[in-house]
């Protein structure tokens, strides 16, 4: 039972030193995750596509011809096949038909493509039901439904024989006019997309040139209404003034029952600046050059108030006029609004007026590229009406080839024929991401207990006893306690920030790669 807790005990000892030399541990983590994260989200996508063919071996010539001719069996040949499918002659041609050949320059490089095809193309067979699958992985989707392609050709025409070369031939015949219409259908796509964006201010997304230019000179015009409307506001508005309009607007005149108490617009910045002067002394000295200025901004506003009252006191006294009633203050503050309001439509103005005498100086250019963009459209319409028509009769010729095969004494049936893959097979990120987050944190771990071991803590008198054979009667608590309370709090605060923000991105890395997944198989299905 001593034994026990003794190794208990020192494991907990071992723990307390990794913990002591946490840092190595964010240091490695922090190493290993991030780099290991970006390089496994950089890695590109590997893409399957599978094939699956039923040979059927069943044929009615065999009983009748049984004792005339030569009887072969078709499954010993099949089978031959399927074992010689993956020979040199024939990855070679897999590796012209689908002009991978032409990626490499060397011989050394040549025969490493051979040898990753050699590799990588899988035929599986069921056994006695005679179904075969193929199937090819590469990081072109295309070019893995191309493989897989040609493989099945290959296996299919060595079991037939050479009385289908006219088919391929004008199946690649087929092909290569596919691809230059695709290529010639992407060009003018991107002619059309081109010349849109480029006369985009001519030819709006919606509507015509002209529509847009009515459209603008509406909105002008309206605008010139609203200025009108308020400028006659201002005219009404004006005419309803009692009295003259002085400059003293900006007063209140309130009488307490003794002496009449002026209010001016500087009061309520004076009482500003004096309680920001206040806290500023406070913390300044009175030559701190925010207390100097704050004091200069406070001079000169107590000094307009006064000269503003004195200006104001000096006019009523000279004119007995009496104090501004309320109607006159709200009729100003509607003008002032009203006038504000005449600013801004004279901007809204000038724009519009800028627009309309753009479009007018581009208004002969529209005929021209109304039908530039005409000629254009008709291009890409042909070309797209093509492209259609090839595809159509290249899986009329897919159809033709297959009921060919079934005439012969060896049918294939395309169960599943190869498609380009939509979603990507591999890799699978979410396991790559947890074995980095476990490798990044293993390796910090291993080296916060290397370096405890290389430069021990001690934590408990024990440990000191067993070192130097003396021992422990007592122990004194640091002077700085809470400063190392403090620092201790700090380090595990750092340490789960670091910790958590790792996890973090594990999590959303994990979380955007299943995402993804369930949005492709949503698409696909």
């Amino acid at each position: 039972m001593q034994d026990l807790q003794q190794t208990i005990q020192i494991v907990l000892d071992y723990i307390r030193g990794i913990w002591i030399k946490k840092r190595y541990l964010i240091i490695c983590s922090w190493l290993v995750c991030p780099i290991g994260f970006v390089y496994v989200a950089n890695m590109p996508d590997v893409y399957k596509s599978e094939a699956q063919v039923y040979v059927d071996t069943r044929s009615m010539l065999a009983p009748l011809l049984a004792g005339i001719s030569i009887y072969t069996n078709p499954e010993q040949e099949v089978q031959m096949m399927a074992k010689t499918l993956k020979s040199r002659s024939n990855i070679e041609e897999i590796a012209r038909e689908s002009d991978l050949d032409i990626t490499v320059t060397t011989d050394a490089d040549y025969d490493r493509l051979i040898e990753e095809l050699t590799q990588g193309i899988r035929l599986q067979t069921t056994g006695r039901e005679n179904i075969y699958t193929i199937w090819y992985e590469h990081r072109r989707p295309e070019m893995s439904r191309t493989v897989v392609q040609e493989t099945l050709d290959i296996f299919v025409e060595g079991s037939l024989g050479g009385n289908r070369r006219d088919t391929d031939n004008a199946s690649r015949f087929l092909d290569e006019q596919i691809a230059e219409y695709e290529s010639r259908l992407s060009d003018a796509e991107q002619q059309k997309a081109d010349f849109q964006r480029q006369h985009s201010d001519i030819l709006p997304l919606q509507g015509s040139f002209h529509s847009n230019l009515s459209t603008i000179n509406e909105q002008l015009s309206s605008t010139r209404l609203q200025m009108k409307e308020a400028e006659q506001q201002i005219v009404s508005l004006k005419t309803r003034l009692t009295g003259k309009q002085k400059a003293s607007d900006s007063f209140s005149v309130r009488s307490d029952g003794e002496a009449p108490v002026i209010t001016t617009r500087f009061d309520s910045r004076i009482l500003a600046q004096e309680a920001k002067l206040d806290e500023l002394k406070l913390r300044f000295t009175p030559k701190h050059p925010d207390v100097i200025e704050t004091q200069n901004l406070l001079d000169a506003l107590k000094s307009s108030r006064d000269k503003e009252i004195e200006a104001y006191l000096n006019q009523d006294s000279s004119e007995d006029a009496p104090v501004l009633n309320q109607l006159n203050q709200e009729i100003t503050l509607e003008i002032s609004r009203l006038e504000s309001q005449i600013a801004s439509l004279k901007v809204r103005e000038t724009d519009y007026v800028a627009k309309v005498e753009d479009l007018q100086n581009k208004i002969d250019l529209v005929p021209q590229i109304e039908a530039e963009g005409l000629a254009k459209n008709r291009n890409y319409d042909i070309i797209k009406g093509k492209y259609e028509e090839l595809l159509s009769r290249k899986e009329a010729a897919d159809i033709s080839e297959r009921a060919a095969i079934s005439s012969e004494e060896l049918q294939f049936r395309i169960i599943k024929p190869p498609l380009v893959p939509n979603a990507p097979t591999g890799p699978n990120r979410v396991i790559f991401y947890t074995g980095i987050l476990f490798v990044g944190f293993g390796l910090g771990i291993a080296l916060a207990f290397l370096m405890s071991q290389l430069n021990p803590v001690l934590v408990r008198g024990h440990q000191l006893t067993l070192m130097t054979g003396f021992p422990v009667l007592g122990a004194v608590t640091h002077l700085e306690i809470d400063k190392i309370i403090g620092r201790n709090r700090l380090r595990l605060l750092v340490f789960i920030a670091s910790s958590g923000t790792i996890v973090f991105m594990y999590g959303v890395l994990v979380a955007a790669d299943v995402m993804n997944i369930n949005l492709l198989s949503k698409v696909m299905s």
